[in-house]
């Protein structure tokens, strides 16, 4: 029947009890489930990571022009990461151990009801860093 119609019998389901076949143009349908594909993968949004960089003793206003910077990467919904330099001698190290979790304390402060923690950097690594996702809207 589907010869002479000059379709295919395609089989849908095979799992149950009863195996589902269609009449159709094999072809086609291959053709409009690729083209589906496609459509969907144009529109799926990709997430991107933006870094931002801080120092450990990093003044005020410097400060409010990275969080400026670090609110338009999450209102764009990107991640962020927040990085900070710890480089130096070991003098600048030695005074700014309990430097940096503060000036993270401070970000996310800043942050707020904005951004969600989603992870730190490990203790042991000499760049500290922690990773920002925007907050999810209700709606």
């Amino acid at each position: 029947m589907a010869m002479d119609m000059g379709l295919d019998l395609v089989e849908m389901n095979s799992n149950g009890q009863t195996v589902i076949a269609k009449i159709m143009d094999y072809g086609k349908f291959k053709y409009e489930q690729k083209k589906r594909a496609s459509d969907a993968k144009k529109k799926q949004k990709s997430v991107e990571v933006k870094e931002v960089w801080v120092k450990p003793f990093i003044e005020e206003n410097d400060l409010k022009i990275k969080m400026k910077k670090l609110f338009e990467f999450l209102a764009d919904g990107n991640k962020v990461k927040v990085a900070v330099m710890t480089k130096g001698s070991k003098k600048v190290l030695a005074r700014g151990k309990d430097a940096v979790p503060e000036l993270f304390a401070r970000i996310l402060e800043i942050i707020g009801d904005q951004g969600v923690l989603e992870s730190k950097s490990k203790p042991d690594e000499r760049t500290k860093s922690i990773i920002v996702a925007p907050a999810k809207v209700a709606k």
